[in-house]
């Protein structure tokens, strides 16, 4: 993975490697297979751009660290990556590890292409560093909340835990849902055990419970909690963070874990580019692809593009932000500022709300785009 031969024939000055560093949760607490997929996505396409003859002669290589979704250990990272020549840092998939990743980018001015985190703030100051792929939260969440009103769910109730993205999207929530009347309950997970959690559901008269946890802890027995109350019946689960996209939850939670809606990001229909990704993915994952593995693939095209364009000096990389057209698995890229984020951000990627369905929990039901 970390070392590609020279390409066949190459007879360039230089023939060394341009490094991609590349920050990715291959191990727990972090969320492994998201970071399987990514980084399956980010391989596939440099095996592309190699094929392809690589960045002017050169090959692309990745050289990967696991973050296991540990902030410090991902700041770190950004640090080693920076002293082995790195022309970019790409990758990572928790927000709050992005954040760190990010920030330690900035302080280095080292370009960080952020794959699939969506916490709003990355950077507490606007930066020229760093550039995101995956919608901001507040973009993606507040349709998902005008989902859940349209559906007529006004009582939302949250499950959390302690985070800075939990909470980010617990305010995105509570804000946009007040607007049109509704109301949103916090439920402190680590506070009540799961039989108190559904009084409390009860109590509140909630119409939804959103899952703003980790998984599956303490994700799957909640869900588990719910759908065994028959007081519940009625109530609609929701994991708008996109717990239910992985293989992982069905295995854990079977038809329990359908009808459960969640974002992702992904247009109604893949154009040929996407169908041709996600099939190859496919074979190299020996199941379905996620969105992340698409992200993975569309990073790598975009850090092609630039380096192909302007070449690896880093100031010139993070230049280049604005000024790219690239086309992704899922449509065009093109970056710029947005109102709500110190990053130049891709507006917008595609957004579906999904769920498994409950008559076949393997295939997939979009409920709604935006």
């Amino acid at each position: 993975m970390n070392t590609l031969p020279s390409l066949p024939g190459a007879e360039h000055a230089d023939a060394s490697p341009v490094r991609l560093g590349v920050l990715v949760p291959l191990t727990q607490p972090g969320w492994v297979e998201a970071g399987r997929h990514l980084l399956a996505g980010l391989d596939l396409a440099v095996g592309e751009v190699n094929d392809a003859g690589g960045i002017d002669g050169r090959p692309l290589e990745l050289v990967v660290r696991d973050t296991a979704a540990d902030p410090a250990r991902a700041a770190a990272a950004v640090d080693e990556l920076a002293g082995l020549g790195v022309a970019a840092v790409v990758g990572e998939y928790h927000s709050v590890v992005a954040r760190a990743a990010a920030a330690r980018a900035d302080a280095l001015g080292v370009p960080f292409l952020c794959s699939s985190a969506v916490l709003d703030t990355l950077t507490e100051e606007p930066t020229q560093w760093v550039a995101r792929l995956a919608p901001a939260q507040s973009h993606g969440w507040r349709l998902y909340a005008d989902f859940l009103l349209d559906a007529g769910r006004h009582r939302i109730a949250v499950a959390t835990q302690p985070s800075v993205y939990w909470a980010s999207g617990t305010r995105i929530l509570r804000d946009h849902l007040a607007r049109r009347g509704g109301t949103v309950v916090e439920l402190d997970t680590n506070a009540l055990t799961h039989e108190a959690l559904c009084d409390a559901l009860v109590d509140h008269g909630a119409t939804a419970l959103l899952l703003l946890v980790g998984h599956p802890e303490p994700a799957v027995p909640i869900v588990r909690a719910v759908r065994g109350d028959r007081r519940l019946a009625e109530i609609l689960i929701g994991a708008p963070a996109g717990q239910p996209e992985f293989t992982e939850w069905a295995a854990a939670l079977g038809e329990d874990g359908a009808g459960i809606p969640f974002l992702r990001y992904l247009p109604e229909r893949l154009g040929p580019l996407g169908e041709r990704v996600r099939k190859e993915l496919r074979e190299r994952l020996d199941e379905a692809p996620s969105f992340v593995a698409l992200e993975g693939w569309d990073t790598v095209a975009v850090l092609a593009e630039v380096l192909r364009s302007h070449g690896t000096d880093r100031a010139a990389i993070a230049a280049s932000w604005p000024r790219l057209a690239v086309e992704g698995t899922r449509g065009p890229i093109r970056f710029s500022r947005t109102p709500d984020s110190s990053v130049w951000q891709w507006t917008w990627t595609p957004v579906q709300i999904v769920d498994r369905d409950p008559a076949e929990p393997d295939r997939f039901r979009i409920l709604h785009t935006g």
